[in-house]
């Protein structure tokens, strides 16, 4: 039996395949321009593809939480890769008879299915395998759903250039479905009960430092308050740092005087810190704790959201939506971890995709609140300083939510001397 353990650094290397094949969703702007000029699309017409498919990936994964936690990550895994694949694969078909509709249908809904489920499969059991250093393993996961524009991108532009937007769906259809499938072949949780060797051996203190608060269900877990604290966290991170995203090449001409080109590569650099932030601040957190890390970000952001109207020197300017992107990505790549400090891990993957829904909610209303309310004010200051005030009331849930931890605490240790 000992022979046939896998090896949970390989583990943790198959939920990395399937998180950067997924993770090319961010992509979706090489595609808009050529789909303009083929179709005479307009721009928010193919914008809208993505917002589908962001939409689609929380919706699936709340609704597909409780299929991964029955059914084990192997059988959701390829489920995800069917669906990402063909929704590539109908994509290509949407575009090589130019119908948009049939586009939000593959692309937006199939391969946006496939997204919500492929995020959700590894995460649960790389909790499971590495329970002495939670946060590192998924943020290495979700690290590679950060950095996977960085290497899709150009290997898209190139695609599209040399053989044509169909088939450039086509191939990264084929080729995402085989990663994927591989990857899913190899996901399992550990068997009951296993710990690390090291971890099995450690102190009692350890021990301690890596108790769960609670082990709940996802239908108790939804009834406490910590659980809507933890939603209400990552929707105003995500709605803050989509926003900036969504707008940032615009943004940065028009605060800093950056140059259309300089603003571009401020964007593509903005990924690398994305990803950064991911493996960053959830490898930190397993040393600092992920309360503290949460409020970190919102101490950060409610600073750097404050000033970011008034700052004109483009370095200063570009370092600070860098710390802010180390932050938004920070918040995925953190959040599987605190859910398994809180609730335990009896159905993790199900209370992951509860939460995710704040992830797409904040895809619809980020965007939508920075074109708003720069199109009616002509500026993005108000903007800003409305999510400054976000991040105020992150910051101060943040805290209150160390409380309920600590009088929960109180409690179990109570439990504990009572039963002794």
């Amino acid at each position: 039996m000992a022979g046939k353990m896998k090896n949970r650094w390989l583990i943790a290397a198959a939920a990395v395949g399937i998180h950067i094949s997924i993770g090319s969703v961010y992509s979706w702007s090489v595609f808009t321009n050529p789909l303009k000029e083929k179709h005479g699309w307009g721009l928010s017409q193919v914008s809208l593809t993505f917002s589908i498919a962001i939409l689609f990936l929380g919706l699936s994964a709340a609704f597909m939480g409780h299929f991964v936690e029955r059914y084990g990550p192997r059988k959701s895994g390829m489920i995800s890769a069917a669906c990402f694949g063909l929704g590539l694969l109908g994509a290509g078909f949407a575009d090589s008879i130019g119908s948009l509709y049939l586009l939000y249908v593959f692309y937006g809904g199939l391969a946006g299915i496939g997204l919500g489920i492929g995020y959700i499969t590894p995460v649960s059991s790389l909790v499971k395998w590495f329970p002495d250093r939670r946060g590192l393993a998924t943020g290495l996961a979700i690290m590679g759903f950060g950095f996977a524009s960085l290497i899709a991108s150009p290997l898209i532009a190139r695609l599209i250039n040399g053989i044509g937007i169909s088939n450039t769906f086509y191939v990264l259809g084929a080729a995402y479905f085989t990663l994927m499938l591989v990857s899913a072949l190899y996901l399992s949780p550990p068997p009951k009960d296993w710990k690390p060797e090291g971890m099995a051996e450690s102190s009692g203190n350890e021990k301690v430092k890596s108790a769960d608060l609670a082990q709940l269900t996802a239908n108790e877990a939804v009834k406490t308050i910590r659980f809507w604290a933890l939603w209400a966290m990552l929707f105003i991170n995500v709605t803050c740092g989509i926003a900036i995203i969504s707008v940032a090449s615009p943004m940065a001409q028009d605060i800093a005087g950056l140059s259309a080109g300089a603003a571009a590569t401020m964007v593509g650099i903005m990924g690398l810190f994305n990803g950064l932030g991911r493996i960053g601040w959830a490898s930190v957190s397993d040393y600092i704790g992920r309360p503290n890390v949460y409020t970190a970000f919102f101490a950060l952001q409610t600073a750097a959201f404050l000033i970011l109207p008034n700052v004109t020197n483009a370095l200063f300017f570009q370092i600070i939506v860098f710390v802010i992107l180390t932050c938004y990505g920070g918040g995925f790549a953190s959040i599987p971890a605190y859910i398994g400090d809180l609730f335990g891990t009896k159905q993790l993957g199900a209370i992951h995709g509860y939460i995710l829904t704040a992830w797409a909610a904040a895809g619809l209303a980020g965007p939508l609140i920075v074109s708003r309310i720069r199109e009616t004010t002509d500026s993005y200051s108000l903007t800003l300083y409305i999510f400054t005030g976000a991040f105020v009331a992150a910051l101060v849930i943040s805290l209150l939510i160390r409380v309920n931890i600590r009088n929960i605490r109180k409690e179990n240790a109570g439990k504990d001397t009572a039963a002794i």
